[in-house]
This record gives structure tokens, C-alpha cells and sequence, in this order.
């Protein structure tokens, strides 16, 4: 019995925290991390790249190493610092969905580079990245957003089945939002939301569709730029 609480009081003054344990974590966070931004702007395809959201991830990777330093063996300061990690909000929210998972990310580095578990972030670091890069790649899970489809059709060809070919062939889906008159009353202005098939090209559609309203205006709108 003796020989085991030896062994245990031995192997927690071993992975007690020191200073060169806690700069090397530092510095191994901060490698991993540095390698999670260059993935992240390789894969990037947002409209707004910000620098600074690139800054961010590094930073906060290398001192979540320092504070699971402080933390280890302490709840209570534990508690108390994820306390005031709750209060933290971004100034700027996060316009992609995708960012907020490269945060976890490198957060998830930066613990376990923390709690000493080297190869276990080395190693989530090599799978996350690939993970990213292969879904970009392949392009996986893509599939068409919702658009806003106006048609401008003369007042003479106007019914009510006259572009339902044209949306059984091109679209997933399609529902009538608007109807209105307009140039004094000889313009009929349907308004769609349409949901268009992955293999549909917008031209084409277009394309289709004027030939069906006689060369009239038939723009077509993703929701994301409506204002």
C-alpha cells in the first residue's frame, strides 16, 4: 500500500505544473495554432477576412494553455475563471458559422497544450486540419441558398401556371410572395422565393425565363444581400 500512494504522490509532483512545463505549452499552443490560422485561410470563403479574428485565435490558444496551468488541480479557481471568461463577448459578431468552430478549435488546443497532453493536440490539430481542408475540398454538405426571384411579365401573357415547367425543372422549390402591377397597369411583377436545384446555373434560368415574359426584366436576388 505503501509502494502505490508512493507511485501516485510521485506522478502528481511529475505533471505538477512549472515554468519551463507551462513556457513549453506556450510555445507547442502557439505552433498548433499558428497552423489552424494557415488552414483557415486556406479554406476561408467568407465575404469579410478579418485579421485581426486570425490574431484572436492565436492569442487566446496560448493563454487558455496558461490558465488550464492555473486551473489544474484547483477548482475553485476554475470556477472562478470561467466566471469571468462568461463575461467576455466578441465586439463584432460572427458572420460565419464555420469561424466559431476554428475558435473551439484552437481553444481546444490551447487546453489540452495546458494540461501537458502534447501528442493529443499535435494529434487533433493534424486530424481537425485535415478534417477542414478535405470539407472544403470536396465541397461537402453544399446545397443552394433560398433567392428572391422577380419576373416582369406583360400584362397580355400573364396566367397563373405560366413559369411552372420552368420551376418543376430548375428549382427544389418555389412559393408566390407578390403580385403587382406596374407601368401604368400593362406589367404584371411577380415576386418568387425559389430555392434552385444544386446542378441549376442562375443564367440559365434566367435565361429560360425570358424567353417565356417576352425579354422583359427578371432579376433574381440572394436573401444575404437584401437589405
Amino acid at each position: 500500500m505503501d509502494i502505490i500512494n508512493q507511485f501516485f504522490s510521485l506522478n502528481i509532483i511529475i505533471n505538477e505544473p512549472t515554468v519551463w512545463k507551462s513556457l513549453l505549452a506556450m510555445v507547442i499552443s502557439l505552433v498548433l495554432s499558428l497552423i489552424i490560422t494557415k488552414v483557415y485561410q486556406m479554406t476561408f470563403t467568407g465575404e469579410r477576412y478579418s485579421q485581426s479574428f486570425v490574431h484572436t485565435i492565436i492569442i487566446m490558444s496560448v493563454i487558455v494553455s496558461v490558465v488550464m496551468n492555473v486551473v489544474s488541480g484547483n477548482s475553485g479557481v476554475a470556477f472562478g475563471l470561467f466566471a469571468v471568461f462568461s463575461l467576455i463577448r466578441f465586439r463584432s459578431a460572427v458572420t460565419d458559422a464555420k469561424d466559431i468552430s476554428y475558435i473551439f478549435f484552437g481553444l481546444c488546443v490551447g487546453m489540452t497544450c495546458g494540461l501537458f497532453k502534447f501528442d493529443l493536440a499535435i494529434i487533433l490539430t493534424i486530424l481537425g486540419s485535415l478534417i477542414f481542408y478535405l470539407l472544403h475540398k470536396f465541397n461537402y454538405g453544399k446545397g443552394k441558398d433560398m433567392q428572391i426571384l422577380k419576373v416582369t411579365v406583360p400584362e397580355n401573357l400573364n396566367h397563373e401556371n405560366l413559369l411552372d415547367d420552368i420551376f418543376s425543372e430548375y428549382t427544389e422549390s418555389h412559393q408566390l410572395r407578390q403580385v403587382e402591377t406596374t407601368n401604368l397597369g400593362t406589367m404584371i411583377l411577380y415576386t418568387y422565393a425559389i430555392r434552385s436545384k444544386n446542378a441549376t446555373k442562375d443564367k440559365e434560368l434566367l435565361d429560360r425565363i425570358r424567353e417565356r415574359n417576352a425579354n422583359l426584366k427578371v432579376s433574381l436576388t440572394f436573401l444575404d444581400n437584401i437589405e
